[in-house]
């Protein structure tokens, strides 16, 4: 490899965050660290006929704050959110994007479901009014592409636009490639994440199909309790998160503002099963070995673990068994904690929610609790920072995110030095 074929370091400039528990970045770390639980009743449509009513629902979130109503009125809700959320932190970041750098900075926005919500609404109107009543926006407005396709478009990057649909690994995977645009030169700069918006009735209705929701509906508030031993399955989130990665040197150059560095990316399959991981999580491990080598980074080097965490038995336990197949003895001294107790699961925008709080963990040397966890189990025992923040040196900082189809990933953050 060359000199000028070396890979560049890429370092995050920027965040933004639209999430159960905040509406903005500020917000949302000071949600996360007080504990705030984002659960409640669901309030998005008539749930009194479902077997689940909770979910964590985005309260107070007016798309006008980040767009014309004109504008906001032909997208999904989830890619409100996304477009919002990326004008939250480019803003943070400061990024001027002009005709000079346009070509140079990209979007990647990953969404596990789309615009289901418009899906559901223009089937309904086929089936009542006929199909010449279906609008015209159906298509643009359902596509799960159309989070990052519309952020390019109101913020005028013109670089590599892309959009992974890889369930609840797709925000993660957004960050990881787009890590990968700027690392070997191809953007200077990538505005990346994950949203979703899927509290919906039949969203609701699938997820409780296949016995994955939380029945805790006449207890809302510690219905998602990771790695707790009542855990009796996740309650469905919404929301984006995004971050601004950066080359390094671009960075320095314009005097930005350095949250953290990414340094490692694993990607990895089960081929195992369409819903349930492997015994032993063998996919996930090998994730976070591939991340962990990838940043040239020691077990023993990391602080914290943002875990996938979503309060379902299977799940918990299975990440807790790779956890300690991939650290060994370390993996009793690591803080590991599930967001997810908070905000409920996001789904595709749930590994853009848990990047930006394990950048903000590296920044802040401060690690969210996993709330609601009250009894142990044996077979998820490790330290999940129970109830209450921690103040924690956070030098390296690994974020998991897994989905149906046996899509692992996991992510590397660092402090920069």
């Amino acid at each position: 490899m060359t000199e000028d074929f070396k890979r560049k370091r890429v370092v995050v400039t920027g965040v933004g965050a639209i999430t159960p528990i905040g509406n903005t970045q500020s917000e949302y770390w000071e949600g996360l660290v007080s504990g705030r639980n984002g659960i409640g009743n669901i309030t998005h449509f008539d749930a009194s006929h479902h077997d689940c009513r909770i979910a964590g629902e985005v309260k107070n979130f007016d798309p006008q704050d980040y767009m014309e109503r004109k504008e906001a009125k032909r997208m999904d809700r989830f890619a409100q959110f996304g477009v919002s959320a990326a004008k939250q932190a480019l803003a943070d970041a400061k990024l001027v994007i002009n005709d000079l750098n346009a070509e140079q900075i990209g979007v990647m926005i990953g969404s596990g479901i789309g615009g289901l919500k418009v899906l559901e609404d223009q089937q309904t109107i086929y089936l009542n009014r006929g199909p010449d009543r279906c609008s015209p926006f159906m298509i643009p407005m359902m596509i799960a592409n159309m989070a990052s396709g519309l952020t390019a478009i109101q913020i005028g990057a013109k670089g590599p636009n892309s959009c992974p649909v890889t369930a609840c690994a797709a925000g993660s995977n957004a960050i990881g490639d787009a890590f990968r645009l700027v690392q070997n030169g191809y953007a200077q700069a990538m505005i990346c994440g994950g949203t979703e918006a899927a509290i919906t009735p039949l969203s609701i209705a699938g997820f409780s199909a296949c016995k994955a929701l939380s029945l805790r509906n006449d207890d809302p508030t510690h219905a998602s309790r990771p790695f707790d031993k009542d855990r009796d399955g996740f309650v469905m989130g919404e929301g984006s998160g995004i971050l601004v990665l950066e080359e390094l040197q671009h960075a320095l150059a314009r005097g930005a503002r350095i949250y953290a560095e990414i340094v490692g990316y694993g990607m990895t399959c089960d081929a195992h099963h369409i819903t349930s991981p492997p015994p032993g999580h063998e996919g996930a491990a090998r994730a976070m070995r591939m991340a962990l080598k990838d940043a040239s980074i020691s077990t023993e080097m990391v602080s914290y673990i943002n875990a996938h965490g979503t309060s379902t038995p299977a799940n918990d336990s299975a990440e807790t068994t790779a956890m300690k197949t991939v650290f060994g003895e370390h993996a009793s001294k690591l803080a590991v904690s599930s967001t997810k107790s908070m905000t409920g699961h996001l789904l595709g925008g749930s590994g853009g929610i848990e990047g930006v709080a394990a950048v903000l963990s590296v920044a802040n040397d401060r690690v969210p609790p996993t709330i609601n966890h009250f009894q142990a189990d044996d077979d998820c025992g490790l330290d999940y920072v129970p109830n209450i923040s921690r103040e924690l040196k956070v030098e390296v900082a690994l974020s998991n995110s897994f989905g149906f189809g046996g899509h692992n990933v996991a992510l590397v953050f660092k402090k920069y030095v």
